[in-house]
């Protein structure tokens, strides 16, 4: 066992504080326009980039103690950057110049003490607290709503940045929940070892955040979810501070990890985590398979995915979403596969994949490093640059709403049917112009799969955060229709509320409330995510 004390790389790049990613890295006037010209009934012109200096930002209502003076803030520029998170409802208000209830006070604790210190003040004086890792929350988990509280602060956690120590033996690391994703790779990669878990976010979103939202990763099957990683939590909750046992496993009744994963900060703070760790993949291979139906396409993932062979990749792309990506032009579903492993080849269970892909009518149309298309390349390329795109059809007024599900087999066609016309009627009912519904498989499990929809459409100038409610209400009334999950690996937040109330069991949240009550008797912990009104 070591301690590394590692802080890992920090970016000198500027974040942007209104939409996704780096500042430098979203599109200029001109492809915003280009952009706008592939949708009927956009802007002219992109709405200009929003200022800060634009905002009218009040004084805070509150003031910290001396104490806690050194460790908060209420820098305009800081309190605009922590309002929201990066979902398309956010940006749309930003560029509008609506981002809603600024936080009063920006706040980065550097150790557990600070965090309840903060906490304790926070309850004493009615103050709604806000935890915040990297704000890239698409399902309004980080911002504030209503007025039941005097003042908000936004707690960042990212002070609290460290790979502290790491087991080599057991695979495991201590790592503080404020670390971003490349710094905690950077901790772990003189050791040979990684987390595995690449979120589309990775380079903006934190391990706390990851945890709290039971985030999902990259990976389309095996650990697919945080959840599957996490050994042990370190909590700091109004009511007390608490840390799990290690353990491989555990039959002791309800497991205290499981009541913090995905509370999205309601019920308490998570600090730190002991993380399971795997070693570095040094075999790799991959491929694309392409099939003229998407409905043979499902059942070839189907069968991929009822086998042992666990690949790491295993998207499934519409004809739309393939076109969108550039995998594939020709009307075709593309099918990316891909396999990896840290101890020997990977080229027999790529093979015997595309095999059960060939007995439901797949084409093989690429294999890695071959000569030829790249369609596994350009997927890879347009997944991490979409999130930019979406910001800048939104500044064309375009409407960019993307939302996951997962489902059983047995459910899944009519789900992604009626999702498909259900999605499309809401957009046409409010824009008056056509949609497009794309949708892709993300993750496959033996007994269901998640599919991830992407909807463009024409804006309402000026109301455009009213069709995307309006899209996102006609989605989940489907999703609860068929009984699928209102979210796969995006959290609950306070979009996915109202699908998410519906979905629990009423005895489930009646204990739910009681350890809210428990837990943060005073009510500050982000009010309103998971119960309360």
């Amino acid at each position: 066992m070591s301690d590394t004390h590692s802080q890992g790389p920090r970016s000198s790049r500027a974040r942007s504080w209104w939409g996704w990613g780096w500042a430098d890295a979203h599109p200029g006037d001109a492809e915003c326009a280009a952009l706008g010209a592939l949708l009927p009934g956009t802007l002219a012109t992109p709405l200009p980039v929003p200022r800060v200096a634009d905002l009218r930002i009040g004084p805070p209502a509150v003031r910290p103690p001396a104490s806690l003076a050194p460790l908060v803030t209420e820098d305009p520029a800081e309190r605009a950057a922590h309002a929201m998170g990066k979902a398309y409802r956010d940006v749309i208000r930003a560029l509008r110049g609506r981002p809603g209830r600024l936080p009063d006070l920006v706040a980065r604790p550097a150790r557990d003490q600070d965090v309840a210190d903060l906490l304790d003040w926070a309850g004493g004086r009615g103050v709604a607290v806000v935890p915040y890792g990297g704000g890239s929350s698409v399902t309004g988990g980080v911002e504030y709503r209503g007025d039941a509280h005097r003042a908000v602060l936004s707690l960042d956690l990212t002070g609290l940045d460290r790979v502290l120590e790491v087991d080599t033996t057991g695979r495991a690391a201590r790592i503080q929940a404020g670390i971003l994703g490349p710094a905690l790779e950077a901790g772990l990669r003189p050791h040979g070892l990684t987390l595995r878990h690449f979120p589309q976010s990775f380079a903006f979103s934190t391990l706390g955040g990851w945890l709290a939202t039971r985030a999902g990763g990259h990976y389309a099957t095996g650990r697919t979810r945080i959840d599957d990683f996490a050994q042990s939590l370190r909590v700091v909750t109004p009511a007390g501070t608490g840390e799990s046992w290690r353990l491989p496993a555990s039959g002791a009744g309800p497991s205290p990890d499981r009541l913090f994963l995905g509370s999205e900060g309601a019920l308490g703070v998570i600090t730190e985590a002991w993380m399971r760790l795997t070693e570095r993949p040094r075999h790799k291979a991959s491929a694309a398979v392409s099939f003229r139906r998407f409905a043979d396409g499902l059942q070839a993932v189907r069968a991929v995915a009822q086998s042992d062979l666990a690949p790491a990749n295993c998207r499934l792309l519409d004809a739309g979403e393939a076109a969108l990506s550039g995998a594939a032009r020709d009307g075709s579903a593309v099918l990316v596969l891909g396999f990896e492993s840290a101890t020997g080849p990977v080229d027999a269970r790529l093979a015997a994949a595309v095999e059960l892909a060939r007995e439901h009518h797949g084409v093989l149309t690429e294999v890695a490093g071959s000569p030829g298309s790249d369609a596994v390349g350009a997927w890879r390329s347009a997944f991490l640059r979409m999130p930019y795109l979406r910001d800048g059809l939104a500044r064309m007024g375009a409407v960019a709403e993307t939302f996951e599900t997962a489902a059983t087999w047995d459910r899944l066609p009519g789900l992604v049917e009626d999702v498909r016309a259900a999605t499309a009627a809401a957009a046409r009912e409010a824009t008056g112009h056509p949609a497009t519904v794309n949708c892709r498989l993300t993750h496959v499990y033996p007994d269901g799969a998640a599919p991830y929809f992407t909807v463009l459409a024409a804006g309402r100038p000026g109301d455009e955060a009213a069709v995307w409610d309006h899209i996102k209400s006609a989605a989940t009334e489907t999703l609860h229709r068929h009984r699928a999950t209102v979210t796969h690996h995006h959290a609950v937040g306070r979009d996915h509320r109202p699908g998410y109330d519906r979905q629990r069991p009423e005895p489930f949240a009646l204990a739910l409330r009681a350890a809210k009550d428990a837990l943060d008797p005073h009510g500050i912990l982000n009010p309103g995510i998971l119960v309360g009104p």
